[in-house]
C-alpha cells in the first residue's frame, strides 16, 4: 500500500477551514464579532509559535455548535460549504489528489482541525480516509467540547496515522511509498516520518528546513 497523506488548511485549500467556520458563525449571528476575533487571533498566534493548548482551543472552536445544537449546526455547515469552502477548492489541488489516486495511492487527509468542520471537505476531495481531531459527543451526538482520543496535532498526527495503519492490519514497514504534503512547521514530526515529505505552501520555518534538507517545495496556489 502506498500512502498519499495531505494536511488540509493552507495545504489543499488556501484558507483555514476552522477559522473560516468561526467567521461564518459570526456572520450568521451566532458569535460576537469582536470577542471572536480577539480570541481567535490569540489562538492563531499560539499555533504559529507552537504553544497552542489544543484542548482549550477545541472547547473554543466547538462553542457555537454546542450552543446552537447539532441540527442547526449541520445545516449551517452545509451553507458554509456552499458559500465559502467550495470557492476555495481549486483545480490544482483536485488535480494533485487525482494524480495520487490514478497511481493507486490511498488518499488520507490528516488535519488538526476537528471532524465536524473537515469531514464534508474531505468528502469533497474524495479522500479515502479523514484523520482529524475526533470530538467527544453526548448521547444525542452533540459535541461536549472535549477531544476523543489522541488529537491529530503535531506528534499526534504520527500517532493517529500509526493507529489507522494498525486498524488496517499493517504498520510503517508495510507501507511502500509514503508522501505527506503540509504547509506547517507543526507537521514536522509526520514530515520526518514519511519517505517523501513535500513542503507545500510552506511557512517560513518549514521552508527553511525543506531547503536545508533538500525536500521538494510545492507552491500549489501561486
Amino acid at each position: 500500500m502506498n500512502l498519499a497523506l495531505f494536511d488540509l488548511d493552507h495545504t489543499l485549500i488556501p484558507m483555514d477551514s476552522d477559522h473560516g467556520w468561526g467567521q461564518f458563525t459570526v456572520q450568521i449571528g451566532w458569535r460576537d464579532a469582536h470577542a471572536f476575533a480577539q480570541a481567535n487571533h490569540l489562538y492563531y498566534e499560539q499555533y504559529k509559535a507552537g504553544t497552542l493548548d489544543i484542548a482549550d482551543y477545541i472547547r473554543f472552536a466547538t462553542g457555537a455548535i454546542r450552543e446552537q445544537g447539532l441540527e442547526k449546526s449541520i445545516a449551517a455547515h452545509a451553507q458554509y460549504m456552499s458559500d465559502v469552502v467550495q470557492k476555495n477548492i481549486k483545480k490544482q489541488a483536485l488535480d494533485l489528489v487525482q494524480r495520487h489516486r490514478d497511481a493507486g495511492d490511498r488518499i488520507v487527509i490528516v488535519t488538526a482541525t476537528n471532524e465536524f468542520v473537515t469531514r464534508p471537505i474531505a468528502e469533497a476531495f474524495g479522500a479515502d480516509e479523514l484523520i482529524a481531531i475526533e470530538l467527544e459527543r453526548d448521547a444525542t451526538g452533540l459535541p461536549t467540547g472535549e477531544i476523543k482520543g489522541t488529537p491529530s496535532f503535531r506528534e499526534g498526527k504520527v500517532a493517529r496515522v500509526e493507529q489507522w495503519l494498525t486498524e488496517h492490519g499493517t504498520n510503517w514497514d508495510g507501507v511502500g511509498r509514503s508522501t505527506f504534503y503540509s504547509d506547517s512547521i507543526n507537521d514536522l514530526p509526520l514530515l520526518e516520518k514519511v519517505s517523501h515529505p513535500v513542503a507545500t505552501n510552506p511557512d517560513d520555518r518549514l521552508r527553511a528546513i525543506a531547503e536545508q534538507r533538500g525536500w521538494p517545495i510545492l507552491n500549489l496556489f501561486s
